[in-house]
């Protein structure tokens, strides 16, 4: 069983940067892919990244990709994601999800565990 919890979101302007981070419990943490995933209002939640259980291997979607960095930290049991230039279109609830496994993961059905979410709110 992992629990995840989600911190860092906020409001801030456009052009902005915020990171957000995501605690995970147990620990075989390094055994599991991390990816980010948000849901914008009224909208369908949407992949952003995820990393691979090493941090070797990130993949982002071509929405933030150049603005965005995931990355994570074995020792601490937490995963992040740096937001640069941000914009008014990527407000929304970012949900971190976890996937026991060695590769990346891109479908939100792959994950087995989801943290609550933390708002982001880019004002224009």
């Amino acid at each position: 069983q992992v629990q995840l919890v989600e911190s860092g979101g906020g409001l801030v302007q456009a052009g902005a940067s915020l990171r957000v981070s995501c605690a995970a419990s147990g620990r075989t943490f390094s055994s599991y892919a991390m990816g980010w995933f948000r849901q914008a209002p009224g909208k369908e939640r949407e992949f952003v990244a995820c990393i691979r259980w090493s941090g070797g291997g990130t993949y982002y979607a071509d929405s933030v990709k150049g603005r965005f960095t995931i990355s994570r930290d074995n020792a601490k049991n937490t995963v992040y994601l740096q937001m640069n230039s941000l914009k008014p279109e990527d407000t929304a609830v970012y949900y971190c999800a976890a996937k026991r496994g060695y590769s990346v993961y891109l479908l939100e059905d792959a994950y087995d565990y989801w943290g609550q979410g933390t708002q982001v709110t880019v004002s224009s």
